[in-house]
């Protein structure tokens, strides 16, 4: 509550009621104190607020707020409606509704619901796909809400900007971001919201290819996980714990912490995030022990519908596409393959986007595949126009790599052997 505002509107509402401050106090007050709350410099009790909201024949909701009991439950009902689009999938819809909610006066004096709104705004952008629209605004929510934000919200807005900086490859800020918390000597004490962003940490360093800090630091988040013995922290650290695990080279471990997150969440979980963590564990699963490819593809359908009706992001149901793209490769259905991988590329909003390579070596092997030699040279030029941007080092050799396997079908051997040099140049060697 803002003493100056609530001071202000009492001052307002008694000169619209033609009341000087002796008429307004009398008999329980007294005529200074009026005046220094109506200042700005002394804060009345809730009585004393009751009182005032009586004698001027107001609410005492449009003293502590600038609005009335009506329009406080008119705004809450607004923001619910949005907050179920966007849990829904209905991602459009809850943008629409969380603008038109941030643009509302109503909430100036209402910093709670405003942050929701801002905040809500932000996840709906993200899941739109409007990357620097949605960091733009955690900024901003970071900037002007401040210290007022509880812990909780401010780790959440810290998880959603590490995020959201990841998906747009900028790796640098992703770890920055989320370093400023959960790094130096005064840490807090690890709680869920804490493992939540520690796990995000954690894949922003997967994602620039610093390994050993990844599995030292994802040591640490099992074992406060461990300790804590939450679901929430339970599955935070086991899905990126396995993430780690699959690119140090631990197969079977990755798949046991990948279980373990997925059974936990599937007993716990909101249903975006538990058709999240299905897709990770199907596509872990895919990559690891492609045998099974077949039970595979079955699973990322089930994701696939999943995360159509809840609010998971444009670069969710990429990855998804992605998989059963991946799944039909294996599987030997091209065509499959190239219907799966062209919906992925329309998904991904830049064509610097590591999805959108990797949509695009799918297509030129199932092209390449198909006998479509134009088609599949076209799509390679793509991938070696975007993999000039992808980082870490590590993802471009395997991009590099990918693209030289696919020339080699081709015939185009010499340019074969110029992007498997790219890939050796870019692993360092």
């Amino acid at each position: 509550m803002s003493q100056d505002l609530v001071g202000q509107r009492i001052k307002t509402i008694r000169r619209q009621r033609g009341l000087s401050q002796a008429q307004l106090a009398h008999p329980e007050l007294s005529d200074s104190y009026v005046s220094l709350i109506e200042s700005g410099k002394r804060t009345p009790t809730q009585a004393v607020l009751e009182l005032l909201a009586v004698k001027l024949d107001c609410s005492l909701s449009y003293l502590l707020n600038g609005v009335t009991a009506e329009q406080m439950l008119e705004l809450e009902l607004e923001l619910g409606y949005a907050r179920m689009a966007l849990e829904n999938g209905e991602v459009s819809e809850a943008r629409r509704r969380y603008t038109e909610l941030v643009a509302d006066n109503s909430l100036v004096g209402l910093a709670p619901l405003r942050q929701d709104a801002e905040f809500g705004l932000a996840l709906a952008m993200e899941a739109c796909g409007d990357l620097d629209a949605a960091v733009a605004t955690l900024n901003g929510l970071r900037a002007s809400a401040g210290d007022s934000m509880t812990p909780e919200r401010q780790i959440a807005v810290v998880i959603a900007l590490s995020r959201c900086y990841r998906e747009r490859g900028d790796l640098a800020a992703a770890v920055q971001v989320g370093e400023q918390i959960l790094t130096g000597p005064a840490r807090p004490a690890w709680t869920d919201e804490l493992v939540e962003l520690g796990a995000t940490l954690l894949g922003a360093y997967v994602s620039r290819g610093d390994l050993l800090r990844a599995r030292q630091f994802s040591a640490e988040l099992l074992a406060a996980a461990d300790l804590l013995g939450t679901p929430r922290a339970t599955v935070a650290a086991c899905w990126n714990a396995a993430i780690v695990a699959e690119v140090t080279g631990q197969g079977d471990e990755s798949l046991t912490l990948a279980a373990r997150a997925l059974a936990v969440h599937s007993e716990n979980g909101e249903p975006r995030n538990l058709a999240r963590v299905r897709l990770a564990y199907t596509m872990l699963r895919l990559r690891i022990k492609p045998a099974e490819a077949a039970s595979c593809r079955e699973a990322l359908l089930r994701s696939q519908r999943e995360l159509a009706e809840s609010s998971a992001s444009i670069a969710d149901r990429a990855r998804c596409e992605l998989g059963l793209a991946k799944a039909e490769f294996i599987l030997g259905n091209l065509e499959e393959v190239v219907r799966h991988a062209a919906t992925a590329r329309e998904l991904v909003p830049t064509s610097t986007n590591a999805l959108d390579v990797d949509a695009h070596l799918l297509l030129a092997g199932a092209q390449a595949g198909l006998g479509r030699s134009l088609d599949a040279k076209e799509a390679i030029g793509t991938v070696k126009h975007s993999l000039e941007s992808v980082t870490p080092a590590g993802r471009a050799a395997e991009g590099w790599r990918a693209v030289a396997e696919v020339l080699g079908k081709l015939d185009e051997r010499r340019a074969s052997v110029d992007a498997y040099q790219r890939a050796l140049t870019s692993a360092g060697l």
